[in-house]
């Protein structure tokens, strides 16, 4: 069975950009049209990929951003080999919150790590997303959203705004170089113009 009988779809964005608050309606909304549709994130999704995710988001453990690099494409592997091939492989839709564009928009454009030692593990990996939504809020609505959370700040939320610029710019950078997959997004939006705009692209794109 091939994997792409499923449908592999993947939410990116900075922090607060409203990322899992719409994988979760866009979840909700393919379940109620029929078929099975997992939703899962990263770093995370299988219990070693969990207990990687709680080691990167801690602010306990210093972490240099090629550690966290290795550290992300661990649990990526994990993940996509026990969860997300599998899901595809039945024909599962899947919609993930963050992958690989986020560890090459944080760690390589972020943090500085080489481009071209992310991009070849993303080629080892080798499982790339049918469509990609780049959800982006400006900085003001950012901080606001963190702030509301009310919870401890991890580690990438505590990022300067210098940092979290270079972050935003890798992920236009990418939507720019692959227009086939991915689709900017205005995360300050309502959340159901967000998803009607979600479910037109998916139908437009991948024929689903």
């Amino acid at each position: 069975m091939s994997e792409r009988q499923g449908l592999f779809i993947t939410l990116e964005g900075g922090e607060g950009a409203g990322k899992s608050t719409a994988a979760a309606r866009l979840t909700a909304l393919l379940q109620a049209e029929g078929g099975e549709v997992i939703m899962t994130r990263e770093p995370g999704g299988t219990p070693g990929a969990e207990a990687i995710r709680t080691l990167l988001l801690s602010t306990d453990t210093r972490l240099d951003p090629m550690s966290q690099t290795l550290l992300h494409f661990a649990a990526r592997a994990d993940h996509v080999e026990n969860i997300i091939r599998p899901a595809l492989a039945r024909g599962a839709v899947v919609i993930c919150d963050r992958y690989s564009d986020s560890t090459m928009a944080y760690q390589a454009y972020g943090q500085g790590v080489d481009v071209a030692a992310v991009a070849s593990l993303i080629r080892l990996i080798n499982l790339r997303p049918d469509i990609t939504f780049m959800m982006e809020v400006p900085e003001n609505i950012s901080k606001s959203r963190l702030k509301s959370r009310g919870a401890a700040s991890d580690r990438y939320e505590r990022m300067n705004s210098e940092t979290m610029a270079r972050i935003a710019l890798g992920f236009r950078a990418i939507a720019a170089s692959e227009p086939g997959r991915c689709v900017m997004m205005d995360g300050s939006q309502p959340v159901e113009a967000i998803i009607s705009q979600m479910r037109t692209a998916i139908k437009a794109r991948t024929g689903r």
